[in-house]
Order: structure tokens, then sequence, then C-alpha cells
């Protein structure tokens, strides 16, 4: 019996292993290039979804400020990684989280965020709801709250107020309905916050001093504690920054930004002059500037004021040495050179 040519065995194993070898390559680049779709519809989806979002968000007013004579844009700002300072709106619609779109009532809710990225440093201001203010626009009805600013003029008049009284430039603003952003922070997956003091609201119980993780109602609850605040207005001030301070940190991301749930979520409980692209820009450009984040807040005195419409109203009444602590604070984060306050102490 002949024995059989290894040579040709050997030569057929080895053409047998090479297209072995192919088979699995071509598998292999096959699952990679089916991930690879996959992965890039995803993408594509969250991104048009993110996108449409943005799109009914998006909401430009005038900004025509003293402050912002002379400021670049907020694209061009963003471009160039510079400081920037955002106003944050805070608006109640009702439980329900009405749309803001056609809201015209008051602003629960003043607050600066002030961002320095080569610095990574965040500076985070509240501004008294009640603080004493003449409206530009709105000498008729003046003195009145600052908090009256948006229910008379929108976005604009509440801007050219701040810059009345503070002298900084507002490179763009977010109004947000309070309620929905309880909801908005359960799709984040809620956030921690520290307890400034012990109280019950709301069948909720909060002790001074213990992190509590927060979200929907009991976010709510922690919020608006109406009664029970030795500080009162500014205790409730407190908690507004520290739960908008925590879901700062937590949205300012790209990942955050490109999540279709949360984009979709914002929806009409959101306004704002940010472009997708400027939140995408903010979320890649501004890394680490919440790791250092500090809070201040404008302490008044407490007054009353007859208003010629309104009669007689509980106010708080900022003097122009706190304003200017405030200004100099805001435009030092900003790498801009202090400028004097309008002066009005009565």
């Amino acid at each position: 019996m002949n024995e059989p040519d290894q040579s040709r065995v050997h030569h057929h194993h080895h053409h047998h292993h090479r297209r072995r070898k192919r088979h699995i390559g071509c598998w292999i680049a096959g699952i990679v290039g089916v991930l690879l779709l996959t992965v890039l519809l995803v993408i594509g989806y969250a991104y048009k979804n993110a996108r449409d979002a943005a799109t009914t968000m998006y909401t430009p007013v005038s900004k025509s400020t003293k402050s912002n004579k002379n400021r670049s844009s907020l694209d061009k700002i963003l471009d160039a990684k510079k400081p920037v300072n955002l106003l944050i709106l805070g608006t109640d619609t009702g439980a329900e989280g009405r749309s803001v779109k056609n809201y015209h009532g008051l602003t629960d809710l003043m607050m600066f965020v002030t961002v320095n990225p080569s610095k990574k440093h965040t500076l985070v201001t509240t501004i008294a709801r009640d603080s004493k203010v003449n409206l530009p626009d709105y000498p008729e009805v003046s003195p009145i709250k600052l908090n009256s600013a948006y229910s008379l003029g929108g976005v604009s008049e509440t801007i050219k107020t701040l810059d009345k009284y503070y002298s900084v430039p507002i490179d763009g603003y977010v109004l947000v309905n309070w309620a929905s952003t309880m909801k908005i922070i359960t799709k984040m997956g809620g956030v921690d916050v520290i307890s400034p003091l012990t109280f019950d609201n709301m069948g909720y119980s909060f002790k001074k001093g213990q992190m509590y993780h927060i979200s929907g109602k009991k976010a709510l609850a922690f919020v608006q504690l109406r009664h029970g605040d030795p500080r009162q207005d500014y205790g409730r001030q407190e908690r507004e920054r520290l739960v908008m301070m925590a879901a700062i940190k937590k949205s300012v991301s790209y990942k955050t930004i490109l999540n279709s749930s949360f984009m979709q979520s914002l929806g009409d409980s959101m306004q704002t002059d940010l472009s997708l692209n400027d939140m995408i820009k903010l979320a890649m450009n501004y890394q680490g500037v919440t790791d250092n984040v500090k809070s201040d807040y404008a302490q008044g005195k407490s007054s009353s004021v007859n208003n010629q419409r309104f009669g007689n109203m509980e106010v708080e009444i900022m003097s122009t040495k706190e304003r200017q602590r405030i200004s100099n604070n805001i435009r030092q984060t900003l790498g801009i050179k202090n400028v004097n306050v309008y002066k009005e102490d009565n």
C-alpha cells in the first residue's frame, strides 16, 4: 500500500488553515462593522433627538446692556475657551410642569453661574428674588421686586435690570421650570446634597449635616420649604443653590447632552439662548470646572416699600457696597476689570 505523500498532506492542511483564518478574519470584520454601524446609528439617533430638543428650547433674547457692549458673542467665547457668565432663572409653573414658553409669571430663582476654564473654577451667585429695584423699562410700576422683571418684560428686562444693579456681562441664559427640573434630576439618577438644617416637609425628613440622595418629589421637598427656616428666603436660596450646583456638576458632560431621554425630558421645561453646539462646546471645552465650585449670594436688608400699583410690599434692599462686592467677585472670575456699580441705597 502506497504511503500518502506527506508534502501534499501538509500543503492541504496549510491551505485549509489559511482559508479558515481568512474566514474567521472576515467574520470578525463583519461583526466589528455591524457594531460600528450600530454605534453610529445610536449616536446619530441620540444627536437627532438632542438637536430636536435643543431646537425646541432655543429662544434668543436681546442682551443689549452696557456691560455686554464690547463683549464677544457666546459662540466665540466658547470657541476660545474663555470665561463665561450664564444667568439661570427658575420659575414655578405648577406641579404639572407646564411649559415655560408661554409663562409670564414671577421668577423664583435668579442665579449667575460664572465659569473660568483656565482656573477650573465655577462661581455660583444667587440674587434675592425680593430685591428692591427700579425697572429700566417700567418706571410706572417701580419700585418693585426683582422677580417681577420677568413677568413684565421677560428675560430681556431681567437682564437689563441685573446689569443696572450689578454691572456684569451676561453671555447666555437658561430659564427652567422648578417642577420639571426635579423630574429632569430624576432622569439624571438624582443628585447628592448635604442638608443645611433639620426640617420636615411634604412627608420627607432632613437632618442638618447629613447627605441625601434626592430626586423627584424629595428634591422638591428639599427646595420648597416655605415655613420653618429661620433664614426664610435666604435659606431657600441656599437649598436651591445646592441642588442646582449638584445638577450642573452632573449634567455638564458630553454623555448627558447626547442622552436622548435626558434631552427629551428638557423639552418644554427649559428655554435658553444656548444652541446644541454651544452646549457641546461647554461639555467638551470646560471639563473640570465643576471640580471647584464656590457659592455666594447678595445679602440685603429687609424693608417695605409702597408700590403705586400693588400697594405695600416686603422687599430686600441691597446696599451699593454689597452689590459692588458681588460685581467684583463675578468680574474677577471672568478675568475682567472691576467697574463702579449704580448707586442706589434707598
